[in-house]
């Protein structure tokens, strides 16, 4: 557990009255490469799901308490920023994959954001930026901490984002996507226009991005085709980034959401990995829990499915290309442009687009 002080707290804080303030707290789960633990077995997970009825057992590969592994070399920082709701599960499976290749990955608990805790999305619209950055300082601090179990192993100046949904909407703040102005004072948005913060009409935006972050990937980030981010804001993005979305996503858009997203960052190096059919949710979720489908109406399964692509095999394809792309970025392995620049046949139902800085 994480407590960020002093930070103003949205659900709380009422137009014309003063900001509330609070000490911020956030849940964090971290994976890590270890040492090889001979019979030992995988984690269970117990988490809430979208049916806040029931409670889902997930089974992991990683072994909690492992002893981190310390060759040498640090590992990159991986964030993880889930949707809106959702849970630091939501994409275990990717935090596990990518520690096993290599990386420390923190997923997040995003406090007002989760199932449990869903608030109204104004403190989502706030929050989530700012719990990102808080989240890569903390375990950069805890890196440098003598006796952490971090100590030795993470690498905070070569950190990469994955958000998905309202996680990539955080995330296109933090490599330079600030939120359109006309926002501001928006139904939707935090009173007494706090969103302020993190657009370009607060002169401090810019000197708060954070220089460590090298690279972003999107999943299906929420906010182009609801008016938060404009061609204008998205051309000052100058971080590469890796865009995931359906053809048909209705929650995020995909020609007036991610593809015109892909489309305006034309100030950095990007690519966007398509699966045709697919919607909002696809690529990104954990399967559907087992007990969620072990209910006679399997309320709740609609969060982690997609209509067409099956969820294994969409986070397999996911997983492969987020690595190569992090890869590249994070560790300069200049042989994983070849895993990119290895483009699918649009028959398997899938397209992959590279864009270069300034087209």
């Amino acid at each position: 557990m994480l407590t960020d002080p002093g930070r103003i707290d949205v659900v709380n804080t009422q137009t014309g009255s003063d900001n509330v303030r609070y000490d911020r707290p956030l849940t964090i789960e971290v994976w890590y490469p270890a040492m090889a633990m001979a019979g030992a077995a995988g984690t269970q997970y117990s988490t809430e799901t979208r049916n806040l009825s029931i409670m889902a057992t997930l089974h992991g590969s990683a072994v909690r308490g492992a002893e981190p592994l310390r060759d040498g070399d640090d590992f990159p920082l991986i964030i993880l920023s889930h949707g809106y709701p959702g849970n630091r599960y939501l994409m275990s499976h990717l935090g596990e994959n990518l520690a096993s290749k290599g990386y420390v990955v923190a997923s997040i608990d995003h406090t007002d954001s989760t199932y449990r805790n869903q608030q109204p999305i104004a403190s989502t619209l706030h929050n989530r930026a700012p719990d990102q950055r808080f989240v890569l300082n903390s375990l950069a601090d805890a890196s440098g901490t003598p006796g952490s179990f971090l100590e030795g192993v993470l690498d905070a100046d070569n950190t990469g984002l994955i958000g998905f949904s309202m996680g990539g909407y955080g995330l296109l703040n933090n490599i330079g996507a600030s939120y359109n102005e006309a926002m501001i004072d928006a139904e939707l948005s935090p009173a007494n226009g706090l969103l302020r913060e993190h657009t370009d009409a607060n002169p401090g935006y810019r000197e708060a991005l954070d220089p460590r972050i090298k690279a972003a990937v999107a999943i299906a980030p929420w906010g182009m085709n609801s008016g938060f981010f404009t061609t204008e804001t998205l051309q000052k993005v100058n971080v590469p980034v890796f865009f995931v979305a359906g053809t048909v996503d209705s929650t995020a858009g995909y020609d007036n959401g991610t593809r015109a997203i892909f489309e305006s960052t034309t100030g950095t190096d990007r690519y966007l990995l398509s699966f045709i059919n697919g919607g909002h949710s696809v690529a990104a979720p954990i399967p559907i829990p087992q007990e969620i489908l072990q209910t006679e109406d399997k309320a709740g399964a609609g969060h982690y499915a997609d209509g067409v692509w099956d969820t294994v095999r969409s986070n397999n394809i996911l997983a492969h290309y987020a690595t190569a792309f992090l890869d590249l970025h994070l560790k300069n392995m200049a042989v994983r442009e070849d895993v990119l620049s290895a483009l699918p046949e649009r028959s398997v139902g899938l397209t992959i687009e590279h864009r270069a800085t300034g087209e």
